[in-house]
C-alpha cells in the first residue's frame, strides 16, 4: 500500500513539475456574442497571455515554436494579454524584453498583433517592455483603442491598462469607442471586468493562470484575483456581459501546473 501511494505521489509530482508545464494546448472555440455584427461573424483571433519567458519550461526556442504553431492556424488577429517577462519565478532565468519582442514580432495575422502590459512587465520597466514590443510592429494599447476593419465592417479593440499595478482606466478607455460601434476589450487581469459596460461584445484577459493548480473535488486553491473563484478561467457570462480568461502559457512563483495546461486560445466570434 505504501509503495503504491508513493508511486502515485511521484507520478503526480512528475506531471505537475515537468510534464504538464511543458505541454501546449491549442484550444479552438466559437463564441456567440452580443452586439457582434453578422458581417464580422467568423472572425478568428488568437489570445496569448502570461508567456513568462524565462520561467522553467518556457525559453526563447519554445516561444519561437509557439509563434510558428500560432501562425500555422492563420488567425485574423492576435491579441497579447500581458506578462511577457518573469519576476521572482523559482528556478527561472530572466530574459530581456527585446529578445522576447523579436520572437513575438514574427506573429502573422492580417489585422496585426495588439497587446497590453501585465504586472510582471511593469515590475520589469513597463516603458522598456512597451518600446521593445512596438519596435517589432506590435501595437501596445494603454487605455487606448484601435480601429480595425474585417469583411468590410469596422470594429474596435480597447486595450485597458493593468489593474494589478494601478494602470487601468476602464471608463476612459471605453469612452473612446464611438457608439454604436462593436468592440472588444483586452486587459491583463479580469478584475477590470466588473467596470466594463454592456456595450462591449467580449472582454479578454489572462493573469490568473487558471489557478495554475486545480485539484479534483477541491478546485483551485489559489486564484490571483480579488474575486477569487469567480474569475478563474474560460468563458464567463454575467448579466449578459461576456468575459474570456485564458490559462496562459508560463508559470509564476513556482514552476508547477496541475490540471491546468498551458494554452493558446483560438476564438471564432459570432
Amino acid at each position: 500500500m505504501f509503495l503504491a501511494l508513493a508511486g502515485v505521489a511521484l507520478a503526480c509530482a512528475a506531471w505537475a513539475f515537468w510534464l504538464e508545464p511543458r505541454r501546449l494546448v491549442f484550444r479552438e472555440l466559437s463564441l456567440d456574442l452580443p452586439h457582434w455584427p453578422a458581417e464580422l461573424g467568423g472572425l478568428r483571433l488568437a489570445l496569448i497571455s502570461d508567456l513568462h519567458v524565462g520561467s522553467p519550461h518556457w525559453d526563447l526556442p519554445r516561444l519561437a515554436r509557439l509563434v510558428e504553431q500560432t501562425n500555422q492556424r492563420q488567425p485574423d488577429l492576435v491579441l497579447l494579454a500581458g506578462d511577457y517577462l518573469i519576476d521572482g519565478v523559482k528556478f527561472g532565468t530572466w530574459v530581456d524584453p527585446e529578445s522576447i519582442a523579436r520572437e513575438l514580432g514574427k506573429l502573422q495575422a492580417p489585422l496585426g498583433t495588439l497587446a497590453v502590459l501585465g504586472n510582471h512587465d511593469w515590475w520589469n520597466d513597463g516603458p522598456r517592455v512597451r518600446r521593445a514590443l512596438q519596435s517589432q510592429g506590435i501595437v501596445v494599447l494603454e487605455n487606448q483603442v484601435r480601429e480595425l476593419s474585417h469583411a468590410g465592417r469596422e470594429f474596435y479593440v480597447a486595450g485597458v491598462g493593468d489593474p494589478v499595478t494601478g494602470h487601468d482606466a476602464v471608463r476612459e478607455a471605453l469612452a473612446q469607442v464611438p457608439a454604436p460601434a462593436p468592440f472588444l476589450v483586452l486587459v491583463h487581469s479580469p478584475d477590470a471586468f466588473p467596470e466594463v459596460d454592456e456595450r462591449a461584445s467580449l472582454t479578454l484577459a489572462g493573469h490568473t493562470h487558471g489557478g495554475q493548480v486545480c485539484l479534483p473535488w477541491i478546485g483551485c486553491p489559489v486564484v490571483p484575483s480579488l474575486y477569487g473563484q469567480r474569475f478563474v478561467a474560460g468563458h464567463i457570462v454575467e448579466g449578459g456581459r461576456h468575459l474570456f480568461i485564458t490559462t496562459g502559457v508560463g508559470t509564476s512563483i513556482f514552476p508547477v501546473r496541475f490540471g491546468v495546461s498551458p494554452e493558446v486560445v483560438l476564438l471564432s466570434l459570432r
